[in-house]
């Protein structure tokens, strides 16, 4: 659109008479998008992928994770990658716990050995091998939190069913508001210093000897 002040200099009426008459010939356009690192949804419930994840706020890398004490099988090592939106980010900071609308993706990529001039250790493969997303949205979800399973970081997200193990072992394990700061070392001393670890975490972190 022009400045109000190139309007206010044009003096001739027939010359705004004709822009007017343009302007209301185009039609009306009105869109309505969520913010780029707000949860966004498709009528069937699905979650949109978040868009530019990786200029997000980097919270850890961990490789070869497990929580269960049996062998996942894997025949090769993986990079965990976790992500959280910057508003989340921020809050948490302030208050040592998550505000609406947090989202947090986890992003899974190979662990590769030979590569270029590296002779020892891991780095990361180009390629996406797994794709997930932890959301709070309270007015949505019964418990506050969902987690949305994606078969690729383009695709949309399925909803995990609440029955899932992935609910309950966050549930009886997680730091904070059911997720795992404890694997977070810049948030941590966040959460110690504002009291908002669970009862249950500083149950283990004892019996840890920590």
């Amino acid at each position: 659109m022009f400045p109000r002040t190139l309007f206010a200099a044009i003096g001739i009426g027939v010359l705004a008479v004709a822009v007017a008459a343009i302007v209301v010939a185009r039609p009306s356009t009105t869109v309505h998008a969520a913010a780029p690192s707000l949860p966004a949804y498709t009528p069937k419930g699905e979650l949109l992928p978040p868009a530019n994840y990786r200029e997000w706020i980097y919270l850890t890398s961990g490789i070869d994770m497990s929580y269960s004490p049996k062998d996942n099988g894997m025949d090769h090592s993986m990079f965990d990658n976790v992500f959280v939106n910057p508003e989340a980010y921020q809050g948490f900071l302030k208050t040592g716990t998550w505000l609406d609308k947090t989202v947090m993706v986890l992003e899974v990529r190979e662990a590769k050995s030979k590569g270029s001039i590296n002779v020892r250790g891991h780095f990361q493969g180009a390629g996406v091998m797994d794709f997930e997303v932890h959301v709070k949205d309270e007015a949505r979800f019964p418990g506050k939190w969902a987690f949305f399973s994606f078969d690729s970081d383009k695709g949309n997200g399925t909803l995990i069913p609440t029955g899932a193990p992935c609910y309950t072992c966050h549930a009886a394990h997680a730091a904070v508001d059911t997720t795992f700061v404890q694997f977070y070392p810049t948030l941590l001393p966040v959460a110690h210093a504002k009291g908002t670890l669970s009862p249950s975490f500083l149950k283990e972190e004892m019996s840890d000897g920590k």
